[in-house]
């Protein structure tokens, strides 16, 4: 294609006190800037206007032979009666608008979008694994970088390094979720946790709840009230053993639960981390009572007692107290869902009615138990030995090993 200009005076023009053109055909010139870089530009007419268009790289990056072909292509566009420059808007908000999908939005957008199907338990905890999790790593990364190795590997750490095997099956399912969700808006065609689940490994044996025997309780006992960590995250544990409620109820405890006066905690039906919703009233033994005092001091303005690090108006994570166990040496040796075991074992063996230790661990619907409230809930009953254990759990601590330690 013949042109005004040759590559070679392409190469040899020389930067000028002022900037210049040079034409090279049909509209097409080169602009020669003072500091010697050279932009190829389009000059055109549409709707009756004159305008102006860059075309390719700056020289070499495009060369003469490429800044005519792509200035042929747009001539072909005005020929259409398109204008060029509105086709190079259209580009650049398409690619603003695939960077700006982030998997952080799109995650938050399909979290918003699937919470009202979902009991409040659940969108929280989606949140939180969400926030702990995917967000600080990929968040910030546009839905299309994010290839399946990456995914593969972050889910192989977190059942790895952390052993939590739940949180990386529900990662893959989240991704994989989140995934679907951002194609069906039209934000991505990626799809990168299609495949997650093929890699996922064997998980161990479980534990069947690990607890201790009650012998091994005083040197617990003893490394529970010398961790340094934070005193909520104890003051559940602690709760936990006094009553053997279980740990998803006794993490979310809230203050609206409580009875301090009566020493009662009240659990309502269908309460969130109650198993099959039941009904069930905790008596609170004295040193609940007195620990709970306390931790008003602290949280009483809250909904919850045992707050979150981060944000107040959660609860502890459900991690919290297993990376207390964790660091004072009892990891894979006791589960607060083992302190239910654990409970049960020794009030049995101190000689307490096995009904009322059944109540006390909330097994059996109590509105199919035939008596009047009392009688049906075992509720006096049930005072005294929660009493007596945690009496008792006082003199472990007082023991000549706890000494000791």
């Amino acid at each position: 294609m013949a042109t005004k200009l040759t590559d070679l005076q392409v190469r040899n023009s020389k930067p000028r006190e002022k900037k210049y053109t040079l034409a090279a055909g049909k509209g097409l010139t080169l602009l020669v800037m003072p500091d010697g870089a050279k932009y190829w530009r389009l000059r055109y007419r549409f709707g009756g206007k004159a305008r102006w268009l860059t075309v390719g790289r700056p020289y070499p990056e495009t060369g003469l032979k490429e800044a005519d072909l792509e200035a042929m292509r747009l001539r072909r566009r005005l020929a259409e009666g398109v204008d060029p420059a509105e086709d190079r808007k259209a580009e650049r908000e398409e690619q603003r608008q695939k960077v700006a999908q982030t998997f952080g939005l799109a995650a938050n957008a399909w979290h918003e979008f699937r919470s009202p199907a979902w009991k409040k338990r659940t969108s929280d905890q989606v949140r939180e694994y969400l926030d702990k999790d995917l967000l600080p790593k990929f968040g910030h990364r546009p839905l299309d970088s994010i290839r399946p190795a990456e995914l593969a590997d972050f889910a192989r750490a977190i059942e790895d390094e952390r052993e939590a095997w739940d949180v990386a099956m529900k990662m893959r399912q989240w991704a994989k979720a989140i995934y679907g969700f951002a194609r069906a808006n039209g934000w991505t065609t990626n799809d990168p946790a299609k495949d997650l689940a093929a890699l996922a490994r064997k998980r161990p044996e479980p534990e069947n709840f690990a607890h201790l025997p009650i012998t091994d309780l005083p040197e617990f006992l003893s490394a529970l009230e010398a961790d340094t960590g934070s005193p909520l995250v104890k003051y559940c544990a602690m709760l936990a053993l006094w009553t053997a409620n279980r740990p998803g109820v006794t993490r979310t405890l809230k203050w609206s639960e409580l009875d301090l006066e009566a020493g009662v905690w009240t659990i309502e039906r269908n309460r969130e981390g109650m198993k099959r919703g039941y009904f069930h009233v905790t008596p609170l033994p004295r040193q609940a009572v007195e620990m709970l005092r306390e931790v008003r001091q602290l949280t009483g303005t809250f909904e919850y007692v045992f707050v979150g690090r981060n944000d107040p108006r959660q609860p502890i994570s459900d991690g919290a107290v297993a990376g207390m166990f964790k660091r004072i040496g009892y990891r894979g040796k006791q589960t607060m869902h083992g302190f239910r075991h654990l409970v049960s074992t020794a009030l049995n063996e101190m000689g307490y009615e096995a009904d009322w230790v059944e109540r006390q661990l909330a097994h059996g619907d109590p509105d199919k138990i035939r008596g009047t409230y009392n009688k049906a809930h075992y509720l006096e009953p049930r005072r005294k030995m929660m009493q007596d254990w945690a009496d008792h759990l006082d003199k472990l601590k007082a023991s000549p090993l706890l000494k000791a330690a």
